[in-house]
């Protein structure tokens, strides 16, 4: 049996077309199944009679929830599009709304169903186009993908008799099994159809909207070329060497740019590339088998092949990871020999690059004015392309699935990054719409921008501090830095993982003293590395089952000291004689590891002490508070730190039970459940009871529902990304903390984070301001 199902799941995925895949389909189900007929509807959507298209709201079809691709107008129905075993000329031509027939039961109910007389069913409904009269026996079984049915398959017979439980188990694996196969072709038979929008969805590596045709990469060059000989060395020699200094130039140029825009720890990542095409490195080596008798392309194969594997057979983990570098330079290299133009693109046409995964030195290389969005298939949040998108400020989407597969190259796209969505050849009126949109968008900033400068306070008098997250050097401008009131958030793992190694105690006093001057004389939080989870290092891999549960945080840290005291060293070392500084602590789990770090702590000042002639002053320390069992020990917390600062995105996470990063189940990550709801303010509270500094820093702060609610609880620090900083202060500037005190009450009785947010909506709709949440 499970041959079978493998072999009919190869065929249909080995297809070339959705018509093909679908026949095969059919045919091999109805013989591994012994029936007389079995047939595919698949889900389409039509316009409802009478309905003309109407440009959709932002509510609908821009964000749409139910029905990815279509607006209000267009209605859900099942398309009879394979058999075998009912009249052929049917198929294509016979369909009905998943209110009707029993087909229609199986999709709306997404469970099969399974008859031994199909007729005697109240919602049989016969078409005599088809030609079904003579079957009896029935069985559906709906193919959904990701909560969205896809179509039904259906088996019938002759026979008055009940399918039985291994035959059904049968179909609904085999539909499970299909329904990934399914959704690629369906979206390349839809892409095909330029009158058919479609969408795609991921996750935003890099807030914003872009409009622009459809850049295709088609993921990496492989480095398994044919081995082939050359008719001329010396001529074969001058091509390669031309790829080689064009790629030398363009990472040389590249890192040069990072150091003029002082983001050194970018900078590293390209001087490390460059120094293995030294001719004594990786380029001699090419050189030397092209001088052996092969073609340009054979040569950086098999140097970048007997390379990698002698890496990668090695036990030390950083050098293994620098198998990784081999093959992106191999790649560079043969991109530069294979496709010598592919990006000599006009000036006036910006992009969207899409591909399989985009390496940093890509990503940075494109020129900017050509560059207007990034969608991939595979990446991270934490992956260096996207901590470049962001620090670019370029739109980009990862985790879209199966888009390659699909014939979007130079298709007009629209990239909804905010709201992790793709549109594929939009019409005319999505597309104006999203043009104004933009235009709104810009408008709206430019008033949050004029208003930013102004205290944050509450028509009623309530005083509110707005910190900024970061991580970067180049997100920390001058004009992004004054606008808050301090970096509430410093993420000092971004500066390790552009490393390709460990940074030095030296390098890192320079960026941390960069980043307190920066913020002038306000505060700086600046938490200690924090690893594991989705943040791995490329030089320090972390492999475990569940590593949101796993080593990280402050676990890994006290684990390796040395690392800690240098890394303490250096924050105390950038910080001086002033008081500036303040130190965080993640991933705090248990007391004692707040008396380990403590005294780590100490031991570090007290060296410098004895070393250093400057003046230099202990700085403050607090614990990021998301691990939930410290909620309930406040009081022991306070009498060890100078403050906590709420974790909201892992605090949340881990109450909930929920991945958030696994698409499985990130649909149950809500921060705005009434049980997390209820936990921050257990949190606020005891925390004014014991007079314990205490803020916030996850997501929720920089969203407009949730800082009323985190202004009702008592918190009065909240800190966010500089996107979300105009915002908070334009929304925060125009309420009453009286008034949301009273939401309050009547939110946290609530039973749902949807009833959560419909009431604070209605609050914002009844002060005018529910357009801040588009």
């Amino acid at each position: 049996m499970l041959k079978t199902l493998r072999d009919i799941t190869q065929a249909v995925a080995a297809a070339t077309s959705l018509k093909t895949a679908l026949s095969l389909l059919v045919s091999q189900t109805r013989l591994a199944m012994s029936t007389q007929c079995c047939s595919i509807y698949l889900v389409e959507y039509q316009p409802k009679p009478n309905s003309a298209e109407q440009v959709p709201a932002e509510s609908s079809s821009l964000y749409p929830s139910v029905t990815p691709h279509h607006g209000k107008s267009h209605e859900p129905v099942l398309v009879l599009s394979a058999t075998e075993g009912l009249a052929l000329e049917a198929v294509g031509r016979v369909s009905m709304p998943i209110t009707q027939g029993l087909v229609g039961l199986a999709a709306e109910r997404e469970e099969a169903i399974n008859l031994a007389d199909a007729r005697l069913h109240p919602r049989f409904k016969l078409f005599p186009e088809v030609e079904e009269e003579e079957y009896r026996a029935f069985l559906a079984v709906p193919i959904i993908y990701q909560q969205q049915v896809l179509g039904v398959i259906v088996v019938q017979q002759a026979d008055l008799r009940q399918f039985d439980e291994g035959e059904e188990a049968f179909l609904m694996t085999l539909a499970a099994q299909l329904a990934v196969v399914l959704r690629g072709l369906k979206n390349k038979a839809e892409v095909t159809n330029v009158q058919q929008q479609v969408v795609f969805k991921g996750t935003m590596a890099s807030s914003g909207i872009a409009i622009a045709h459809a850049y295709v990469l088609g993921g990496a060059i492989p480095l398994e070329q044919p081995q082939l000989r050359c008719q001329d060395p010396v001529v074969e020699s001058l091509r390669l060497n031309s790829a080689i200094l064009r790629c030398r130039d363009s990472i040389r140029s590249l890192s040069q740019k990072f150091e003029r825009e002082q983001a050194d720890e970018v900078s590293s990542i390209f001087s490390a590339l460059l120094s293995l095409l030294d001719n004594e490195s990786l380029a001699g080596e090419y050189l030397k088998e092209v001088s052996q008798g092969w073609q340009a392309e054979a040569a950086v194969s098999r140097v970048s092949i007997n390379y990698i594997q002698q890496f990668m057979a090695m036990a030390d983990p950083y050098l293994k990871e620098r198998a990784n570098d081999i093959r992106e330079l191999g790649q560079r290299i043969l991109r530069l020999l294979i496709e010598p133009g592919r990006l000599a693109l006009e000036p006036d046409k910006p992009v969207i690059l899409v591909a399989k995964e985009i390496d940093a030195t890509l990503l940075a290389e494109f020129p900017r004015q050509k560059l207007a969005g990034i969608v991939t298939e595979l990446g991270g949040v934490n992956a260096h392309a996207a901590i470049l998108a962001r620090a670019l400020g370029v739109p980009a989407m990862i985790g879209v699935e199966q888009v390659l597969g699909t014939d979007i190259d130079s298709q007009l796209l629209v990239l909804n990054a905010t709201r992790g969505q793709l549109l594929v050849a939009p019409s005319v009126a999505i597309i104006n719409e999203y043009h104004n949109l933009i235009s709104i968008d810009k408008a709206k900033q430019k008033q949050f921008q004029d208003e930013l400068s102004k205290p944050c306070e509450t028509l009623d008098g309530y005083k509110i501090q707005l910190f900024l997250n970061a991580g970067l050097l180049s997100g920390l401008a001058d004009d992004v830095v004054q606008g808050a009131d301090g970096i509430g958030l410093y993420r000092t793992e971004i500066l390790f993982m552009l490393h390709q190694r460990f940074p030095s105690e030296q390098e890192q006093i320079k960026v941390y003293r960069q980043v307190l001057e920066a913020a002038g004389t306000r505060p700086v939080v600046m938490r200690t590395l924090d690893v594991g989870g989705d943040k791995p290092l490329p030089y320090f891999p972390i492999n475990e089952d569940n590593p949101f549960l796993g080593w990280r945080g402050i676990r890994l840290s006290l684990d390796h000291p040395e690392l800690l005291l240098m890394q303490l060293r250096a924050m105390i070392q950038a910080g001086g004689a002033s008081l500036q500084l303040q130190i965080l602590l993640p991933m705090v789990s248990n007391l004692d590891e707040i008396d380990q770090t403590i005294g780590y702590l100490e031991q570090a000042y007290q060296e410098l002490k004895n070393e250093c002639e400057a003046q230099i002053l202990k700085p403050k320390i607090g614990i990021m508070l998301e691990v939930p069992a410290l909620l309930y020990q406040l009081d022991d917390v306070a009498a060890r730190v100078d403050f906590v600062s709420v974790g909201s995105n892992d605090l949340t996470q881990y109450l909930l039970a929920v991945d958030r990063n696994n698409p499985n189940v990130s649909g149950l990550f809500d921060s705005y459940h009434p049980g997390i709801l209820r936990a921050l303010k257990h949190a606020v509270d005891n925390c004014q009871r014991l007079e314990l500094d205490i803020s916030i820093c996850g997501e929720l702060a920089g969203e407009p529902l949730g800082a009323l609610l985190l202004i009702a609880m008592g918190y009065d620090k909240l800190s966010m990304n500089y996107a979300s900083l105009g915002k908070i202060n334009y929304l925060l500037r125009r309420v009453q903390s009286g008034a949301l005190q009273q939401i309050l009450e009547s939110v946290l009785k609530l039973s749902s984070g949807q009833q959560v947010r419909a009431q604070l909506l209605a609050f914002l709709t009844q002060h005018e301001l529910a357009w801040l949440l588009d």
